[in-house]
């Protein structure tokens, strides 16, 4: 591991996380037609001692086929990449369904000892169930630290606050642990520990590490790390609390496949855990991404982003996405911003929902005055404005309204925003510098942006201008998936 050029300390200098391309495919699939050609050859000696069984369908092995071609169509395969590589015909997919068992014998198995079945020796087996009873051991002496302030929080129903969080971290701090919440809001403890764990990392030197990851919802998720010649593996355990005790939820074991201290003070890694079932559909281990906060982030800063930023977010809008002003609202979609913002004014739903089926869309006619309340509460914008750039109904004096649906849906994977920096205006204005953070992409910067808010004396806010200042792609914003235009809409769902 060496130092990249803009000190942060990188294991491998491309993106890691992002959708898997053909070439990975292809690499898998030439992997596994050579188990295929073998596993042939052993059928056609079956056939021929039982001719019934070749008669038999293949029906797992038929989707097998049928998953390979959605999974490929999904990572953008063309079609002639397909057909080269054979129809999905039933002896195809028996074909596959056979390599999937000499490869899961053969290389699967190899890549992840401790999950083989039917194959571990007896002082194997033996030695699993220490290791892990090594880890249910180490567990508990963690819930022990802090397991008084869990249960009085649960009793008292506040398990989710954030100052019995910030307890819960300090205390296990306190205990010699490096401690942090899930979603990253509160200061990390024993974060000594973690950079000199890193700073071996990149020396190639022998090291260990345990962080322990405390849930909102109880439990923790404890990472023990051991480190030689630059590279990293990781034993992830979750564990949550139950009436029985202190309950195990899954262990994983692997290898970092990604390992990064970031210039913005993250710890982000990524590897994969090999799950039969996932492995058969994706042609790949299950992706793991974690992302942890390590060094402090001021408070006013945090308070400012629970306030004004996080609420809105990333996800099913463009409000932080797109260059705009008050002088110029540029091609904000109001219609998701009715959708956010009214959430925020009243503390519940919209109302008006899209269709009960995928297949099914549904109009609505808002009120005009309730549209207009909800946006003019959080942006100085005059009727004339708005309605220029929505559909109003004048005879009815309304707004067309048509929710989200099943065609203009978006992944639930999406950066969240953490502010980095405030600064204060003359006019009274705060302008705040924000980072989006993707674990996802394993990215501690994937999009940084500048919004301009305007507090008011009531304790409310008026959003004033955002503006883009870098992105990880061309455009910021990528994850993000458009409203259905009105024509896109009808094209959709077949309506006149």
């Amino acid at each position: 591991m060496t130092d990249s050029q803009d000190g942060s300390l990188s294991g491998n200098s491309g993106k890691s996380g992002r959708p898997w391309n053909r070439n990975r495919l292809f690499n898998t699939f030439g992997t596994r037609m050579g188990a295929v050609e073998k596993r042939k050859g052993e059928r056609a000696v079956e056939k021929k001692r039982d001719p019934e069984k070749g008669r038999k369908p293949a029906v797992g092995a038929v989707v097998c086929a049928v998953m390979f071609c959605v999974i490929a169509g999904s990572c953008g395969l063309a079609k002639e990449d397909m057909f080269c590589l054979g129809l999905p015909s039933a002896e195809w997919a028996e074909d596959m369904q056979d390599g999937n068992e000499a490869y899961e014998d053969g290389g699967l198995a190899a890549q992840n000892p401790d999950r083989q079945e039917g194959v571990l020796q007896e002082q194997d087996k033996e030695g699993q169930e220490r290791r892990d009873q090594e880890l249910r051991d180490s567990a508990e002496k963690v819930a022990e630290n802090y397991f008084d302030i869990y249960e009085e929080a649960s009793a008292q129903n506040v398990l989710m606050s954030l100052d019995v969080m910030e307890r819960m971290v300090q205390r296990l701090g306190e205990s010699g642990y490096a401690a942090v919440d899930s979603d990253n809001q509160v200061d990390m403890a024993g974060t000594d520990q973690v950079l000199e764990f890193c700073r071996q990392v990149s020396a190639g030197e022998e090291g260990s590490l345990t962080i322990v990851e405390l849930s909102y919802l109880g439990g923790f998720t404890k990472y023990d790390m051991e480190t030689a010649d630059e590279k990293v593996n990781i034993v992830r355990s979750c564990w949550q609390f139950s009436e029985e005790g202190l309950e195990n939820k899954s262990i994983l074991r692997y290898q970092a496949d990604f390992w990064e201290y970031t210039q913005e003070g993250y710890l982000i890694f990524e590897g994969s855990s090999f799950a039969q079932d996932y492995y058969l559909l994706s042609m790949s281990g299950t992706p793991l991404h974690t992302a942890l906060r390590v060094l402090p982030l001021e408070e006013r800063y945090r308070e400012l982003n629970r306030r004004y930023v996080a609420p809105i977010g990333y996800g099913r809008n463009d409000l932080f996405l797109l260059d705009w002003s008050e002088d110029d609202y540029g091609e904000i979609d109001f219609y998701d911003l009715f959708d956010v913002f009214y959430g925020l004014k009243y503390n519940r739903y919209v109302p008006y929902t899209a269709g009960d089926t995928a297949g099914t869309g549904a109009v609505y006619e808002v009120p005009a005055s309730e549209f207009e309340t909800v946006l003019m509460t959080y942006l100085d914008i005059d009727s004339k404005t708005l309605r220029s750039k929505t559909k109003y109904i004048s005879d009815s004096d309304c707004y067309e309204y048509r929710p989200r649906g099943f065609f203009d849906a978006e992944c639930p994977e999406i950066p969240y925003p953490e502010v980095v920096d405030c600064r204060e205006n003359g006019d009274g204005t705060l302008t705040l510098t924000v980072n989006a953070v993707y674990p996802d992409r394993n990215l501690s910067k994937a999009y940084v942006h500048e919004v301009v808010i305007r507090p008011l004396a009531d304790g409310g806010v008026q959003y004033v201008s955002n503006k883009s200042l870098f992105s990880e792609e061309e455009e910021g914003g990528w994850w993000h998936v458009a409203r259905l235009t009105e024509e896109e809409w009808k094209r959709a769902y077949g309506e006149d």
